[in-house]
């Protein structure tokens, strides 16, 4: 196996270990759909469907604004995790919990007047539908702080490596969201305000079993509020806006596109559209947790300014995320009318096979989104804001709702649902038009796509990277770094203690890292020559395990104990250690004297 097939292995183990949790966030919103358009087809009535589906555009509102705040931090604290500049990831973790705190109360005030003063008409003439619309929106005021809050605390969760965490609140969240449905809506029949609260009190469950770690000081996140530089928020949320410009973009979209439903199809077909979107919203967690995945190790590379790691990223999409959503996209299209008999049982009225034909379309558009959500945050991170405002204005509002008003007269329900995949092949098109414009040529290969600048980390020939599986490869490792170094003109002394120190800290991995369990693991080294260091960087998939903490310890009837340690730690200039998202990484700088 060569190294940058090892490198993409241990990329591609990385995501799909942190994939599990990340579907799961992801899908928190959409089981609430469910179960919510569940309760309402079943106990509550169409009308209530309706009242469902014009929160869609209000919900998300909220959704993007949490999605800049978080998208906007996660960039942000990677980078900084990946330079290792502590100070500034707790100023962001601080500024992203008081800009969602105060985002959060000004949507409950616009809300309460909402709903108090009777102020949403401009959304249904449908009195019935808008008086449910009324107390659903009434209810959802509990939900607003919960929900921008536990994001970002789950968010902040992963990049220190606690999924566990989140997994259980995950499972808190919907295990309180179906039994408060079942209290407050079957029960009590409390009709929509039910349905609102019952999600919002499920929202809080999720919060507080997150907020239990930060609270109790186990997190290395901390809120520091003397002195928060407030000039970084700014920074924070310019980062975060491009990737979640698509999201604001689409609550204009669902105000256009149910307000066209309204006049051509009628209620029917705005339940419709609500019921296949609340269940597939599930299936849009896979994409979205894929995304949240990759996001995290894309702003550490960048950091980093690691070309090979975000190559690996976007290869790992192509091979393995693109082929799963495929498949899972195909099977949604079998079982079109099983899944539209969980909201719908009588095939008779309208609004049946409006949803069928909704399960049957509407999936198509899941891998096509897959790679432009990926080249999205892989520009977002870069600083490529004019493209990615670009695509997020096609994809959110300008193919669908364009789209949607040329085939919806003719087609009926089904416009919506062909627009939508439409908007998914346009997307695919600008990203690969995008990369021959700015190449001047179709791109060749999985940087030329990305259009990553010749000038992003360090040249071919200032670096080398192995792959240690075993310690007979830790064997002949100090030979390569020696004759790297020396190629590149370092002298003999700087060479040799470069490859001493490589020698010792991969052999220390090998040794102890390997044998903690039984998993099959391995080492990705990297070596780079700087200005007039030498930089060691050795990154792992074993135990957290800092090895500046055990360089100190001796034992007094062993002198010799840890003795290698100690003295790359005497001879290197500086030693880093962090633990980013499960992996080790270790990162020495060498005098490198040349000669």
């Amino acid at each position: 196996m060569n190294e940058q097939a090892a490198n993409t292995k241990m990329i591609g183990k990385l995501l799909f270990r942190l994939l599990p949790v990340q579907i799961l966030l992801c899908a928190i919103g959409s089981v609430n759909g469910i179960v919510s358009s569940f309760f309402a087809s079943n106990f509550v009535g169409i009308e209530a469907m309706g009242a469902v589906g014009l929160y869609g555009p209000i919900g998300m509102l909220v959704s993007t604004i949490s999605t800049v705040l978080v998208g906007g931090s996660a960039i942000l604290c990677g980078k900084y995790l990946g330079r290792n500049e502590q100070e500034k990831v707790q100023n962001v973790f601080s500024l992203n919990l008081i800009l969602s705190l105060l985002i959060s109360l000004a949507f409950i005030l616009l809300y309460l007047a909402l709903g108090l003063l009777d102020l949403t008409g401009f959304l249904t003439r449908d009195p019935v539908v808008r008086q449910l619309f009324n107390r659903y929106l009434l209810g959802q005021t509990v939900s607003v702080v919960p929900q921008m809050l536990g994001s970002s605390c789950a968010a902040f969760l992963s990049l220190e490596n606690r999924q566990g965490r989140t997994f259980g609140a995950s499972l808190g969240y919907i295990a309180a969201n179906i039994l408060l449905n079942f209290l407050f809506v079957q029960l009590l029949r409390l009709e929509a305000l039910g349905l609102a609260l019952a999600n919002g009190l499920g929202m809080w469950v999720f919060l507080g079993m997150q907020a239990q770690v930060f609270l109790a000081g186990k997190s290395i996140f901390r809120i520091t509020l003397r002195h928060p530089r407030w000039e970084e928020a700014g920074e924070l949320l310019r980062i975060g806006l491009p990737g979640a410009a698509g999201n604001l973009y689409q609550t204009g979209r669902g105000l256009i596109v149910n307000k066209l439903l309204e006049v051509f199809v009628g209620s029917a077909g705005i339940s419709a559209f609500a019921a296949a979107n609340s269940l597939l919203g599930l299936l849009w967690a896979l994409p979205g947790g894929m995304l949240a995945v990759s996001r995290m190790v894309i702003s550490v590379s960048v950091g980093e300014e690691d070309r090979q790691s975000l190559t690996d990223v976007m290869r790992v999409m192509f091979r393995r995320f693109l082929p799963l959503m495929g498949a899972v996209s195909l099977a949604v299209i079998l079982c079109a009318v099983p899944l539209t008999r969980i909201f719908y049982r009588d095939p008779a009225e309208s609004v049946f096979m409006m949803t069928v034909w909704g399960f049957r379309l509407l999936p198509l558009c899941m891998p096509l989104a897959i790679i432009c959500m990926h080249f999205t945050c892989y520009w977002q991170s870069s600083g490529k804001e004019g493209i990615v405002h670009l695509l997020a204005l096609l994809d959110g509002v300008v193919c669908v709702a364009g789209f949607s008003a040329l085939l919806v007269p003719a087609a009926g329900m089904n416009g919506v649902y062909i627009a939508n995949v439409l908007n998914g092949v346009v997307s695919v098109l600008v990203v690969v038009c995008f990369a021959w414009l700015k190449n001047r040529r179709f791109p060749r290969n999985m940087a030329e796509l990305m259009v990553i600048p010749e000038d992003f980390g360090v040249s071919a020939d200032e670096r080398m990277d192995l792959s240690i599986r075993s310690m007979e490869d830790v064997v002949a490792v100090s030979r390569q770094v020696q004759r790297f170094c020396l190629d590149r003109g370092i002298s003999p002394r700087s060479a040799y203690l470069a490859g001493l120190s490589m020698e010792e800290m991969a052999g220390n991995v090998v040794e102890h890292g390997f044998s903690m369990d039984r998993k099959p693991h391995s080492v990705d080294l990297r070596v780079v020559h700087k200005g007039e260091d030498v930089i060691l960087r050795i990154k792992d998939d074993c135990v957290p395990f800092d090895p500046r903490e055990r360089q100190a310890i001796t034992a007094p009837d062993d002198p010799a104990k840890n003795v290698g340690l100690r003295l790359v730690f005497r001879m290197a200039k500086d030693v880093q250690y962090q633990n980013i998202l499960g992996l080790n990484v270790l990162t020495l700088r060498i005098g490198g004297q040349t000669r």
